[in-house]
């Protein structure tokens, strides 16, 4: 049963993302953090998740902790548009934009499919429980 508060059941299924509001818009994010994540590309161009998050990440509310000044604060991150979502192969392959996109159904974990941002980690979807710090990581680091 969906549990979505949205005025407009299903938006998500009944509109382009292209005409989301802002508020639809942001709620399509599970918070599960995968794009957060420190991505590896290799000479093929597949993707591979680390379980390095970004420094931002905030492990108790699973979100940027800096969201309106992210994109100044790390240059790397990517504010997600409808226009640049087809170019973003990193994208996990659960992300709600993403499959949106593509054409796809939202798991039935998702916020607003099952109505509670707890299903997201209950799934085992989200990164909070086996993921570490960028400043907790040893990078560059030599082991003899």
């Amino acid at each position: 049963m969906n549990k979505n508060t949205s005025k407009e059941q299903n938006f998500w299924e009944n509109k382009p993302l292209n005409e989301l509001s802002e508020t639809e818009w942001e709620s399509l994010c599970d918070n599960c953090g995968k794009c957060c994540l420190n991505k590896l590309e290799n000479d093929e161009g597949e993707f591979f998740y680390t379980n390095v998050v970004c420094t931002l990440y905030d492990y108790k509310n699973n979100c940027c902790s800096e969201y309106c000044k992210r994109s100044v604060l790390v240059p790397d991150c990517v504010k997600l548009t409808p226009d640049n979502i087809p170019m973003l192969g990193w994208m996990p392959k659960t992300c709600a934009y993403r499959l949106i996109h593509e054409g796809k159904k939202l798991p039935k974990w998702h916020p607003l499919i099952s109505g509670n941002q707890q299903s997201v980690y209950d799934a085992g979807a989200g990164i909070s429980h086996r993921s570490i710090k960028e400043e907790d990581a040893a990078f560059g680091t030599s082991y003899r």
